[in-house]
Formats: structure tokens, sequence, C-alpha cells
């Protein structure tokens, strides 16, 4: 079935970018700023508690995107700093890297945010956050007992997720 970027999901998830599981962590985010999902593989360090880091990690995620499309050499109409963005518009980022970590993002057009922070050597990451909305897609929305805006806690996609993400590099 088709959902996102053109890719099916099939039992042929993006090839790994490289060896081993460098995932630390992963979040999902409504277009509300709600954390439906957070899932952490190897973070070894935690410095505030959950419900902060969440409205930290989005509000990084907000201040991004409008940042990024002030800066679009493209757009004439620039609009102000700090101003929401609709889906869809403005110039937007894929990842940044940092010495001790690279954060990859993706927007679907409903506004579901996934964020993967990885290793800083993990290599271009779209192809694997694509497949990683279609499996939301696939286990969550089309679930009958799933309630939009609630709370991701589906065990067949936590587990395929988990699956999934151990062998990106």
């Amino acid at each position: 079935m088709q959902f996102f970027g053109g890719s099916d999901i099939s039992p042929l998830p993006p090839p790994p970018t490289a060896s081993g599981n460098n995932a630390h962590m992963m979040y999902v985010f409504n277009k509300n700023g709600v954390c439906l999902l957070y899932r952490e593989w190897n973070r070894s360090l935690r410095t505030l508690n959950a419900q902060q880091d969440h409205k930290l990690m989005f509000g990084l995620l907000f201040s991004l995107k409008s940042l990024t499309a002030k800066m679009d050499p493209t757009s004439v109409e620039k609009g102000n700093l700090g101003v929401p963005q609709l889906t869809g518009q403005g110039c937007s980022f894929h990842s940044f890297r940092t010495n001790t970590y690279k954060l990859s993002f993706m927007e679907s057009p409903s506004g579901i945010k996934i964020i993967l922070v990885t290793h800083p050597r993990t290599g271009d990451l779209r192809e694997s956050l694509k497949y990683i909305y279609n499996l939301y897609v696939e286990y969550v929305v089309k679930n009958p007992l799933y309630s939009p805006g609630m709370p991701i806690r589906s065990e067949l996609f936590n587990m395929t997720l988990d699956q999934y993400v151990r062998g990106l590099g």
C-alpha cells in the first residue's frame, strides 16, 4: 500500500545506512505538539523529565522550521520569525548534526512529525523516516481502536519499529 513519498510498505524496508544500532531516541508529535510516542534505545544520560524533554524537542522543531522559512532564499515573503508555519509551507530542513548526535526530521502532510536522534555518522535517513511513517499508518492509523491525538499504545507497531530501528546505521 502506498501512503507517503511514493513508496510502498513492504517487507523490504530501505537498506540501513551502516551497520549496528546507532539510534538513540525517537519522537512522534501531532500537529498540535502533543507527543504521541517516545522511544529510546541508546540514551545513556537523562537530564529532564519526560514532559520537559518533549516540550524542549517540539520547541526546537518549531524554532528550526521558523528559522529555515525566514532564511529561505527562494521566498519573497519572509513572514516574522516565530510565526507558526503551515504544514508544507516555507523551506524545510531534514536533519542537523552535532559532534555527539544527528537529528533527522520528517513532517507528513497531516502534520505528524517524526524525529529520530542517532549517532552523528549516520547517513541520510529520509527514506527510513518515510518507512517509519508508513508503519505508523499501517499499524496505528488503520487500527479501529486508535483515536487520533491519543498516545500510541500499539504493541505490534512498537515491536516492528524496534526491530527496524535496531537495524539502522
